[in-house]
């Protein structure tokens, strides 16, 4: 017992110790799977760059799928919670979009997102699931959360859409359009990404959609 005592930080919260120490070891699986690809990786390389035992690693995620799982519902959960937050109060249009255009942009470039993604098309015929998960809690998710502002939007008269979810989607990939494929077959951009995001987040607002109640998408 003398041991497992000593281990123990005091200064900190057990919760808190056992979060951190999960943290460490996503943060560790993460660089492997990026830097070596899903069937690559093995559970001791990832607990090497972890810093951690294996038999630590085991003790929180047992296998190479629950952590590329967990890996993916973290991602998922900042892409929601640092884009598709809505203020159901702010009827400015067209700032909200640019905001979640600049925002889904800069989340698409941002260093290793194409990695991420790219393995799980690798996977998805294998694991159908967790692809499933990841398009279900990420992609649809925004969309769902971004139709719902458009619905209350249409509810106070400011817009008229037939449809919030295609247009949703629409406004969504149009925002991408010029930059998904790209990055994800690792294409020689044309501008700095910086000018991009910028560009492509202000056109694909000032373009959709119309602010008038009277115009219909």
């Amino acid at each position: 017992m003398q041991p497992d005592t000593l281990e123990i930080d005091t200064s900190a919260p057990a919760g808190h110790q056992e979060s951190a120490k999960r943290q460490q070891i996503l943060d560790g699986a993460r660089k492997v799977f990026l830097a070596q690809g899903f069937d690559a990786a093995s559970m001791g390389e990832i607990a090497r760059t972890a810093g951690v035992s294996k038999g630590t690693l085991y003790v929180y995620l047992d296998s190479k799928e629950q952590l590329f799982e967990a890996i993916a519902h973290e991602q998922r959960a900042a892409q929601a919670e640092g884009i598709f937050a809505f203020d159901p109060t702010d009827h400015d249009v067209k700032a909200v979009l640019t905001r979640v255009g600049r925002g889904l942009v800069k989340f698409l470039c941002r260093p290793g997102a194409m990695s991420a993604l790219r393995t799980v098309i690798s996977i998805s015929e294998r694991m159908p699931e967790i692809a499933r998960q990841f398009y279900e809690s990420g992609p649809m998710q925004g969309i769902a959360t971004l139709a719902h502002y458009l619905e209350g939007e249409v509810a106070a008269g400011n817009l008229v859409i037939d449809d919030c979810e295609v247009a949703a989607a629409q406004f969504l990939e149009s925002c991408q359009s010029t930059i998904f494929k790209r990055l994800l077959f690792n294409a020689r951009m044309r501008q700095a990404m910086s000018a991009l995001t910028t560009s492509l987040a202000l056109r694909s607002a000032r373009s959709w959609p119309p602010i008038n109640a009277r115009e219909r998408i």
